[in-house]
Formats: C-alpha cells, sequence, structure tokens
C-alpha cells in the first residue's frame, strides 16, 4: 500500500505519517527535492515552517518522484508513504496505481498558527501579533492556491491536490493522543478504499442511480445482481409517459407530507419496484439475486422482492419501516443486512466516536 499526504502548513501531515510509520509499519519516503529537515525558524519577514524530524536513510531518498514510484511499485504489498506531494503530474502518476491512497489534511487558519507558535516556540510580541498572523496567512495562501510570484518554483497549488484526495481530513484535535486515538477508528489501510469489495461496489452503484431520482421526496436507488453481474437498475419517480415528480407530477410528494402518509395517491414508483420490473421474474429465478438499495426498502416493496425471489437485501441507509421489513425478510426467509462503506470524503476527527 502506498499512501500520499498532502495539505495545508501545520494541519498535521508529517503528524498523520509518523501514525502510519509507528503503528501500521509504514516507511516514510523522500524526494531530494523535498524540504530538508531543519529546526523551525524565523527570518526577517519570511517564516521557515520546516520542523525537525527523523533524518531519511539514504535508500528511502530519491532522485525524483518516477524513480521513487518505481521503487514502490517493485514492493507494492509493503507499505509506503509520503507526504510531499510537489504538483498535479506527480499525482496523477502515482493514482495510475492501484495500490495508492490519496489523503488530505486542512485545519482552519487560526488553528494552524497556533500550532505553528506551539511547534516553534515562537511567541510574537502584542505589537507584531496581527502583522506575524498575515504573513503565515500569506505563506499558507501561496502554498494552498498557487499564488506564489517565483517562476522557479518547483510546488504548484495544494488545494487542487487536496480536492482529489479519498479521505479529506479536517485536524482540529487538540491532542496527539487524540488524534492518533480517531485515525485508529478510522482505519485508513481498508483496502475498500483501494478496490472496492463487491458490497463497495455495487451500493455504489446504486447511489449512482439515485442521481437520476425526480422524486421530490426522497432519492432512492436500486441495483439487483446475479453472480456478480448487475440484471437491473432503479431510481424513484412518476412511471413513464407521466409528468416527472419534480415537475409536479406526484401531488403527494409535492405537498411534503411525512413518511409513510398520502401512500395510496403517491404516483411515484419505488426505486426497487423499478428495478424488478426491468429485471423480470425469469432472470431472478432460483433464489440467487441480491438486491443492493442505498435505502432499506418500505414494507410494500419487501413483498414484491420476496415475491419475485430475491434471497438476499443489501441497504446502506435506515428508513421509518426498517422493522416491518425486517420481519416480513426474516419470515420469507430473505437474508437483510446493512451494509457501511469505509468513511470517505470530508471527515471531522474531533467529532469521531471513539471505542469505549
Amino acid at each position: 500500500m502506498f499512501i500520499g499526504i498532502c495539505g495545508s502548513i501545520c494541519a498535521g501531515k508529517s503528524t498523520v505519517a509518523q501514525y502510519l510509520v509507528d503503528h501500521h509499519g509504514f516507511t516514510h519516503l523522500y524526494t531530494s527535492n523535498d524540504v530538508i529537515p531543519q529546526e523551525p525558524a524565523t527570518n526577517g519577514d519570511t517564516f521557515s515552517l520546516r520542523l525537525a524530524q527523523r533524518p531519511p536513510k539514504p535508500e528511502h531518498v530519491f532522485p525524483n518522484p518516477t524513480d521513487l514510484l518505481d521503487f514502490v511499485t517493485r514492493r507494492w504489498r509493503e507499505r509506503w508513504v509520503v507526504d510531499n506531494i510537489p504538483n498535479e503530474e506527480v499525482l496523477d502518476m502515482y493514482s495510475r496505481r492501484p495500490f495508492f491512497l490519496l489523503v488530505s489534511v486542512d485545519a482552519p487558519l487560526t488553528t494552524r498558527w497556533r500550532r505553528f507558535c506551539s511547534l516553534t516556540n515562537y511567541h510574537p510580541s502584542s505589537s507584531s501579533e496581527n502583522d506575524d498572523l498575515a504573513t503565515f496567512a500569506t505563506t499558507s495562501d501561496t502554498l494552498l492556491y498557487g499564488t506564489s510570484s517565483d517562476p522557479k518554483s518547483l510546488t504548484t497549488a495544494q488545494l487542487p491536490l487536496m480536492s482529489a484526495a479519498s479521505v479529506r481530513l479536517l485536524n482540529t484535535s487538540t491532542s496527539l493522543a487524540h488524534l492518533y486515538a480517531t485515525l485508529g477508528t478510522l482505519d485508513l489501510l481498508n483496502t475498500d478504499r483501494l478496490r472496492p469489495s463487491w458490497d463497495s461496489y455495487f451500493m455504489s452503484l446504486a447511489s449512482l442511480a439515485a442521481q437520476r431520482s425526480n422524486c421530490m421526496k426522497r432519492r432512492v436507488g436500486c441495483v439487483v445482481v446475479r453472480d456478480k453481474r448487475v440484471v437491473s437498475t432503479g431510481y424513484n419517480g412518476t412511471p413513464r409517459g407521466l409528468q416527472n415528480c419534480g415537475e409536479g407530477g406526484c401531488g403527494r410528494c409535492n405537498e411534503g407530507q411525512g413518511s409513510g402518509h398520502g401512500l395510496a395517491t403517491c404516483l411515484c414508483i419505488h426505486a426497487e419496484e423499478n428495478a424488478l420490473l426491468e429485471a423480470g421474474r425469469e432472470r431472478l429465478r432460483d433464489g440467487a439475486a441480491v438486491l443492493y438499495c442505498d435505502t432499506c426498502p418500505c414494507l410494500t416493496c419487501s413483498i414484491k422482492i420476496v415475491q419475485v425471489g430475491i434471497s438476499e437485501v443489501v441497504y446502506s441507509q435506515g428508513y421509518s419501516m426498517d422493522g416491518q421489513t425486517a420481519a416480513v425478510f426474516r419470515e420469507a426467509g430473505v437474508k437483510l443486512r446493512q451494509f457501511v462503506p469505509p468513511a470517505k470524503g470530508l471527515i471531522h476527527l474531533e467529532k469521531m466516536q471513539l471505542p469505549e
């Protein structure tokens, strides 16, 4: 596994990298263009934001990212981490490898400023504090948005790299112990993020199908699978030939009635119903088909799922009729389970629940 970490100044990039080294056996790799570790200092109006770290072994320093990637590719079963990705070209090169995961780390500007002062033991005077913070903010903007006027600069904006990250950490942790604990809960090494499991794959397709929904009440998507092959997909909305729900086609949905109310007047076909109608009973025979839905099926859909011979239902989000649906499936011998994929996107570490 090869993890790349990008992010803003004093957000915690090197700390996350060190966590992977200390707790999961990763090896930190560098290129010769990386900043040489040195003691933090201030120099006139320019902040040096490089923190002292363990000196790398010579065999872990490479002339350029291409050589580094060649080294990792030959040893992809081992664990490697870099916390300096200079530009999008290098990121594109790394991202072509199926064993690469990009993680970004960020924090509010004032939080990062306080960390800088603490880490460097820097104490701005009351008369210069605003100017010093402004200089720090300017340096941060240069790294994030690529506003440097130096034509020889090898580093471009970090923000496009951070936007491309599969996992985006918002690190407002106030202690190293809390940060490490939340990182442990996050399970960064989950290989589902590299190559989705079948559950992740089909649930993603169901979520994608939901984006086609025109129902004013709730977007729902569904995929019916047999032998790990998609048989049919469906999303909720008004029937073919009728005005779309989102254009006023279903009075019940457009009136915003609560869950479970006015169902007899609803003109929308549910995602599961659409998928089952598309598949047809003959293609679902022998009880070998699995239905993936991003929302747990309602009671009405559950009896239809039983009738066509679906053997298993997998869902990601709960619904108000979960208990009734579960009872129907239990009596009919249909397996029901909830699948929760590994966390991706923006994750606020401080708000994560820690195991008791």
